[in-house]
């Protein structure tokens, strides 16, 4: 039934969407609109038209025109051309006619009419009659540029996009989740409390990380070293650079280039430099330092690697897509026999890691598969991968993961488990990844000698514990809207003194709290208290400190945590406690 209410509301939109263009054309004049695309999205549907400039002003105008279309009870006609009859039919249509070329030899071409005055090329389905549209609410959102068919070579059209409902509640929900989601966009977020900035002669994708912001990643970084050195990981540093050689050997060359900030010309230059956008090839060699025996395995690796991408300008940002980041990565050499209970070790690592966190609650598992009418894209042969596809997948059965499978989406040497997460406005991303290489050891020679003096290749267990540090601080920024559980503060306490004759009393407080490595600063300015208050509530810190005449009288302490809970008479010490119990069970 849900999938049929679904379908059903798709459908709708779509028609909706036949709905705005001849709205736009009638407003705009029809000989000034050349028309597109326009599907249904998850909340709605977009247009894409080549036409002038369409001004916020007039979404008022163009909704006004689609409730006048739709009142007329006009039908939908679909009807079936040849590729002539459309060439014909959408002379003056650019966009049109290049979908039409496209087409392969005998494919049925349809069209839809609306009314008498207007016509699309499209597949459908569509409702019969715009009456059926009566009862939907949709709102104009907001118009961007968009590159026909997503290619910076092609020119720039006017995406507009509509959000649409079955009805007027649904329309005005959503809209609400949307400007509560705009509150908590860590770009937002982040930037008033400064935990990041952006400045344009630096680039897109390089984000600045401010001290607040900083110091939360090295308290990740640090809560992550140690949970991997627990769990018997060795750490490496290897270096941010290397020749293009060993990306040749890896296959990252051929496979991966156009990603990859490349420093040289192989035409003109002794030797190409790159920046590295993954750790791999570099940490095979401390693998490679000596011989192996079996006895070695597994051998676990890890390493805080700062990585750089050759992300394109538009799919930059904030600090979820960018172009220099720094990751928990870890490769593992294991023996066939191993590969299920360390592959099962980097999965309970992870969900620990996004469990301490906060985040387990908002992610899905995603089993990406190569594409084998893609090959091109991947190293070896159709059967290895079905081989280790299937290993995986027994692997995850034997895990009981609720996971969905994408075709794809593998690394060009092997399938993986990727954990999703989506942002504030629903944009999915991968947070951390786990993959099964089972054909770069072989490139680089990765022997063991086994229990029977013969030499045998590993499998390769590449992953993230918690993946990327300045992705995973974007998320916790959006789930707890800045306010950040105490084990994660820059801050986690200030304290403020109310009147002059109290500033000695909360420099020992300030002190007293640092010595138990409490994560405070203290605020003595000759302001009123309340004023000190405002200010320090606006930065989300979780604890206040305010110290008075009376608390210096008492030898005691009033605080304030967030959402204005407030306490007084306390005793320091037991306030110490307190906080040093919530920091160690990391509480959130």
């Amino acid at each position: 039934m849900e999938d049929e209410k679904l379908e059903k509301l798709q459908m709708s939109r779509h028609s909706l969407s036949h709905v705005l263009a001849k709205a736009i054309k009638n407003v705009y004049g029809k000989e000034n609109v050349k028309l597109a695309i326009g599907p249904a999205i998850d909340n709605g549907f977009y247009y894409d038209f080549d036409m002038p400039s369409i001004s916020p002003d007039d979404f008022e105008k163009i909704e006004k025109e689609m409730k006048a279309i739709i009142n007329k009870n006009e039908e939908f006609k679909r009807e079936e051309i040849s590729k002539e009859q459309a060439l014909k039919m959408f002379e003056g249509e650019p966009y049109k006619i290049e979908l039409i070329n496209d087409l392969p030899e005998g494919e049925t071409i349809s069209v839809y009419y609306l009314g008498d005055d207007f016509v699309d090329l499209c597949r459908g389905p569509h409702v019969s009659n715009t009456s059926k549209l009566q009862s939907y609410a949709y709102k104009i959102n907001r118009v961007s540029g968009a590159y026909w068919r997503g290619d910076e070579h092609n020119k720039m059209l006017q995406r507009v996009y509509v959000y649409a409902f079955a009805d007027k509640k649904q329309l005005a929900d959503y809209i609400n989740m949307i400007e509560e989601a705009k509150k908590r966009d860590h770009n937002k977020v982040g930037r008033e409390l400064e935990y990041f900035t952006t400045v344009d002669y630096i680039g897109q994708g390089l984000p600045i990380m401010l001290p607040r912001g900083a110091k939360t990643i090295q308290i990740m970084q640090r809560f992550v070293e140690d949970e991997e050195e627990r769990r018997g990981y060795l750490l490496t540093k290897t270096p941010f650079m290397s020749k293009n050689d060993l990306f040749k050997i890896s296959g990252h060359w051929d496979h991966y280039k156009e990603s990859m900030f490349v420093l040289g010309d192989e035409k003109k230059d002794k030797e190409v430099f790159c920046l590295r956008p993954m750790t791999c090839p570099f940490q095979y060699q401390a693998y490679l330092n000596r011989p192996r025996s079996y006895r070695d395995l597994p051998m676990r690796l890890a390493e805080t690697s700062t990585l750089f991408r050759n992300e394109a300008s538009g799919e930059c940002h904030g600090l979820i897509r960018v172009r220099q980041f720094t990751i928990s990565e870890g490769h593992l050499m294991v023996r066939p026999d191993q590969l299920e209970d360390e592959f099962k070790g980097c999965l309970d690592l992870a969900t620990y890691m996004l469990k301490t966190l906060g985040l387990y609650e908002d992610v899905s598992f995603r089993f990406s598969k190569w594409d084998e009418n893609n090959k091109d894209k991947y190293i070896g042969s159709k059967q290895e991968w079905e081989r280790v596809q299937g290993e995986m997948r027994r692997i995850l059965n034997d895990l009981k993961i609720d996971y969905f499978e994408a075709d794809g989406e593998a690394a060009f040497y092997g399938p993986k488990l990727d954990i999703q997460i989506k942002n504030v406005h629903g944009k999915e991303d991968t947070i951390i990844t786990i993959q099964i290489d089972f054909q770069i050891a072989e490139r680089f020679g990765m022997f063991y000698t086994d229990e029977n003096g013969e030499k045998k290749l590993p499998y390769i267990i590449h992953r993230t514990s918690i993946g990327c540090y300045e992705r995973t601080l974007a998320y916790l920024l959006e789930k707890y809207a800045g306010a950040l559980p105490l084990w994660l503060c820059a801050e986690q306490v200030r304290v403020m003194n109310i009147s002059e004759a109290s500033e000695y009393y909360a420099n020992e407080i300030y002190k007293k709290l640092q010595s138990y490595n409490i994560r405070c600063t203290i605020d003595v300015r000759n302001e009123k208290i309340g004023y000190k208050i405002r200010e320090a509530a606006t930065t989300k810190i979780p604890y206040m400190i305010i110290v008075g005449d009376g608390e210096k009288e008492n030898g005691t302490i009033s605080i304030r945590g967030r959402g204005n809970k407030s306490a007084s008479g306390l005793k320091l010490d037991d306030f110490i406690a307190r906080l040093n119990k919530e920091i160690a069970e990391k509480k959130i």
